[in-house]
């Protein structure tokens, strides 16, 4: 009889997940995830190891998740794709740096453990699960432990005899420490024995995943210059192939613990810092949630270039700028005095090559869409004036070895040679129609690049020739006085 229903009932039943739209276009955020909070964590390979995430579900049992977001960077960048009040867009890559072994306190933690039929809880995202014992009982046979992520605990059951008791039972588990975490583990690198570590990891995407990276972000570890500069560095050539684009933040805060609170210091800490490499998009300040966290403008950025090129059927012929984000102020640190700057304000910034956040239209956005190369009439290439320019070049380069990579070492006939010919003009005139470039973009393969000494060692060039799509940086209309409504008086006047 316990299928029989009389009267009304209610039930809770597991969280539902938004699905997430699927965007072609390779984002990867390293940083720190509470992996402590994964049973298996170390067997899984989820430390120093890109890990793919489609929803915060997935998510959350890969890498785990927690509210505290600046102990935990990875979780805002889950929260912002995977829980977006615009969708949710995905999938992502964490490369998790926080490594429980590694990164945990030096003393165990002991309690007493109240067991209430059965069952008993810690409130805690800093335990490792893996660690925790209950005294005289062996997990498997007298106990599971599990974390509830909607009520942020570790929940242990008793099996057997005692899945009914009430009973106290003393418990121990070790903890990991996030302050540990420093940015040598960030920057990570490659050793000569196949260690890899950090955004040295980036180079595991492509054999272990088969993605070519596009973005990279770091929030809450790119406003350190080492960090900058490594990034850049990183998405130089990935596996001596392919190229990135890095989304950055200037920080809050000097080294010294200064603010970096109004536009005029934060435009000078970005030129002192040497913020300014053509790959990347570097923002400054933070955004302020209606639920009142602080969230890097890198992430928001990166969550609207993925949304931007999966409308585009992957092509990255959209900026960022302008696009709404689930922000209620601008976010300056706990202590600033500074209530925000308008839009004018902000093109200061702009001009500087630094993207920010605004109120426009009756909403929030972005706002920027230069390159950190970028400053109003200062001396760059051209290709450097917008994030799109480079992230359309790139996208060529990248699409080019992708689909050729599979020809190398087949005899080079001059049909091959006429065939890479004609399919690369036809993807370029489809860009055109697509209106991701403009003009009359050409690929050529030309006798003085390609001189005897090169083909005879099997060394073959082709050279583009592309204008990427501008984006509608200003619209200005000029309107003027003009007496000759008066004639409207007067019979005949029009």
């Amino acid at each position: 009889m316990s299928d029989y229903k009389y009267g009304a009932y209610g039930h809770v039943k597991e969280s539902v997940i938004q699905s997430a739209a699927q965007a072609s276009t390779v984002l990867v955020y390293v940083g720190t995830a509470p992996v402590n909070l994964v049973r298996g964590y170390r067997e899984a390979g989820i430390v120093h190891r890109p890990v793919k995430a489609a929803n915060l579900l997935e998510a959350q049992r890969k890498v785990g998740y927690s509210e505290d977001w600046a102990s935990f960077s990875l979780c805002e960048a889950a929260a912002m794709h995977f829980n977006h009040p615009q969708g949710s867009i995905g999938p992502v890559y964490f490369i998790n740096v926080l490594d429980p072994q590694v990164h945990q306190k030096e003393e165990e933690t002991t309690a007493a453990l109240q067991f209430s039929n059965g069952r008993a809880a810690i409130l805690s995202d800093t335990i490792i699960l893996d660690t925790l014992v209950l005294d005289g009982k062996m997990e498997g046979t007298d106990f599971t432990v599990d974390y509830d992520f909607n009520r942020k605990m570790a929940v242990i059951s008793l099996l057997g005899e005692d899945s009914a008791a009430t009973k106290e039972v003393q418990a121990t588990y070790s903890q990991v420490d996030p302050a540990k975490v420093t940015q040598a583990d960030i920057i990570g690198g490659v050793t000569a024995n196949g260690e890899y570590t950090g955004l040295g990891s980036l180079q595991l995407l492509y054999q272990e995943h088969n993605a070519v990276v596009n973005l990279l972000a770091a929030p809450g570890w790119s406003h350190i210059p080492a960090v900058y500069r490594a990034m850049c560095s990183a998405v130089r050539q990935v596996n001596g192939h392919w190229d990135a684009y890095v989304l950055a933040d200037i920080p809050l805060a000097d080294g010294e613990g200064q603010a970096l609170d109004t536009i005029a210091k934060a435009k000078q800490w970005k030129k002192d810092n040497g913020y300014s490499d053509e790959r990347s998009t570097v923002c400054w300040p933070m955004g302020e949630t209606g639920a009142g966290k602080a969230v890097h403008l890198s992430t928001l950025g990166a969550v609207e270039l993925l949304r931007a090129d999966e409308s585009h059927g992957g092509v990255p012929m959209e900026t960022a700028g302008n696009k709404p984000i689930p922000i209620v102020k601008q976010y300056f640190g706990k202590a600033s005095a500074n209530k925000g700057f308008d839009q004018q304000q902000a093109n200061q910034l702009t001009a500087a090559g630094i993207s920010t956040a605004v109120f426009w239209g009756g909403r929030w956005v972005l706002w920027g869409d230069h390159t950190a190369a970028y400053e109003h009439g200062g001396s760059f290439d051209p290709r450097a004036i917008f994030d799109v320019n480079m992230r359309m070049l790139f996208h060529i380069t990248n699409r080019f070895q992708l689909e050729w990579g599979t020809t190398i070492d087949k005899p080079f006939t001059r049909g091959l040679k006429d065939s890479i010919l004609n399919r690369e003009q036809a993807k370029l005139d489809a860009l055109v129609a697509q209106g991701a470039l403009i003009g009359s973009p050409t690929v050529a393969f030309l006798e003085e690049e390609n001189p005897t000494a090169s083909l005879m060692n099997g060394q073959f060039r082709w050279d583009v020739a592309a204008t990427p799509t501008p984006p509608l940086k200003s619209a200005t209309v000029y309107v003027g006085y003009t007496d000759a409504g008066f004639a409207a008086y007067f019979e005949g006047g029009e």
